[in-house]
């Protein structure tokens, strides 16, 4: 057997002789001393995960036995761990330029990132302090929408100076609602695009120039942020509006690069800088931290303790934080587009399942809408919860109730309710009873931020991505490329034509009479 093997089916074999989680707290006094984690403001209790510590100890041997520190250590070098495109992979650069001696391939790149940060953050003050803008439509999609549109909702006041709105989709409602109510002549529109050819974006960067060519002076109020300044130009930006960035900030990673412009200008650089900063602090938790300590790597493991070891291939993810409620979407994208692969480095299918399906909502709307299968469904559903300690505003009673939701759901899937417990609730039915009975050993993870706040933010955000990474090392795979997306792309771009009245091609018999009814023909 490799060296890659043993230690997976040594975790296995600890994990098969786990007793429930009830027992587990029986059996082990100190567990959730062992089991809680503490860093950068956050703190996170996996004490209700499925493993003893006899199985915890094999998780982080098998870190160990995959290369993680290794891989972590090449990740920070600025080495070309984007493999397939090679490319280095260096987004923790851009949180702290001034940190290292960054370099991607080799090549010094702190004081260009220094460089560019501050002409970003210069622009952002410049633009609130001029006061002649009152609203920023973000456009973008995947990665350079959802970090940007999850930070605004995170922070945004309850009356801003500058109102952000985001347009993303291709249908044309998306941005119509973006630009309703606003004036062209206070707006700017910011495109959002690593290549300034992603057709969604397009779409909408057209729509937004031609509105706001409505109000004179058209071109001052357009700006765009990009790996392809030349693009831009072309598309008719301004030298001084665009915000180039470089090839290995990867899309869904970009949020810490001027793709965040539209952020800065809305929070205020002070806000900014201080998100880019909480940031990182865990990028130095991470490198420095030992992987029985380190909470990116412990968090991967008790995922991919559920995911693999345990057979359960769906995670919800719930924040008791309205303020947080695009985390579930946020981390769709960057777990999903990251780790949702079939084949390795190598080139070679993968030996086990990679990254399961994440879905989520705000607690407590969760609570009345999916909670139901979380706890008495069929399959076991692992759950991340979010919470955070101090409220951002509004009544503190209501707080408490939203935190007391948040731990009284963790509890209730760990503990459940035997069927003796739930004929007593019953009053004695025995139908009634075993409808009202719970299972119970079911695991949940708890995360809670101190405050919601931009360092804090930061980190909880560079916590994921850097969970991602540790994943992808023990699944074998490259976390930076995304080839599954451009399929469905180029069929597309194929399609299109003909609904245009072009000349039909060559499909399968569902798809060419799909084309035909949207032809009328």
């Amino acid at each position: 057997m490799s060296a890659v093997t043993d230690p997976w089916e040594a975790l296995a074999r600890a994990a098969a002789s786990d007793p429930p989680l009830r027992r587990l707290f029986e059996v082990e006094p100190d567990r959730v001393r062992r089991l809680t984690f503490e860093a950068c403001g956050l703190a996170m209790d996996l004490a209700k995960q499925p493993w003893s510590a006899a199985s915890f100890a094999r998780a982080v041997d098998l870190v160990r036995a995959c290369g993680l520190e290794a891989a972590r250590e090449a990740l920070f070098a600025g080495e070309a761990v984007n493999t397939s495109e090679g490319r280095a992979v260096l987004h923790m650069a851009l949180r702290d330029p001034g940190a290292r001696d960054w370099r991607a391939g080799g090549q010094a790149v702190a004081r260009s990132v220094r460089s560019e940060l501050d002409r970003m953050l210069h622009f952002a003050g410049t633009v609130r302090n001029e006061g002649a803008i009152r609203a920023v439509v973000h456009i973008g999609i995947g990665g350079s929408d959802l970090g940007p549109r999850l930070v605004w909702e995170a922070l945004a006041p309850a009356v801003p100076e500058i109102e952000l709105r985001f347009a993303a989709n291709v249908d044309p409602s998306e941005i119509t609602a973006a630009l309703a109510g606003l004036d062209p002549a206070r707006t700017l529109v910011i495109v959002v695009s690593k290549t300034f050819t992603t057709q969604e974006t397009l779409f909408n960067a057209r729509a937004a120039r031609a509105w706001l060519a409505s109000a004179p002076g058209a071109k001052t109020r357009l700006a765009a942020v990009t790996a392809a300044p030349g693009a831009a130009a072309e598309f008719g930006v301004d030298a001084d509006r665009i915000f180039p960035f470089a090839d290995w900030v990867g899309g869904r990673f970009s949020l810490w690069s001027a793709v965040g412009l539209s952020c800065a200008i809305g929070l205020g650089p002070e806000t900014f800088a201080g998100l880019l900063a909480g940031a990182a602090t865990m990028d130095s938790h991470f490198l420095s931290a030992p992987p029985e300590e380190s909470l990116p790597v412990v968090l991967a493991l008790a995922h991919v303790l559920n995911r693999d070891i345990l057979g359960r291939p769906a995670r919800a993810v719930v924040p008791y934080a309205r303020r947080l409620r695009l985390l579930p979407a946020f981390l769709q994208q960057l777990e999903m587009e990251s780790n949702g692969k079939r084949v390795g480095r190598d080139g070679r299918p993968v030996a086990r399942p990679t990254a399961g399906v994440v879905f989520g909502e705000p607690g407590t709307n969760g609570q009345h809408a999916f909670f139901q299968a979380l706890h008495q469904g069929t399959d076991v559903i692992p759950l991340d919860i979010l919470a955070v300690r101090q409220a951002v505003e509004g009544d503190p009673a209501a707080h408490r109730a939203l935190l007391a939701n948040a731990i009284a759901q963790a509890e209730a899937l760990m503990a459940g309710r035997t069927e003796a417990e739930a004929l007593a609730a019953a009053g004695g039915d025995p139908v009634l009873a075993a409808q009202k009975a719970f299972p119970g050993d079911r695991p949940s993870g708890f995360l809670l931020m101190e405050r919601l706040d931009p360092p804090t933010l930061g980190a909880l955000l560079a916590l994921f991505e850097h969970k991602v990474f540790v994943e992808g090392v023990l699944w074998g795979l490259n976390s930076f490329d995304q080839w599954g997306v451009e399929l469905g792309k180029v069929l597309a771009a194929r399609i299109l034509p003909e609904l245009e009245g072009g000349a039909p091609a060559a499909h399968d018999a569902s798809t060419a009479a799909l084309v035909a009814r949207l032809r009328g023909e």
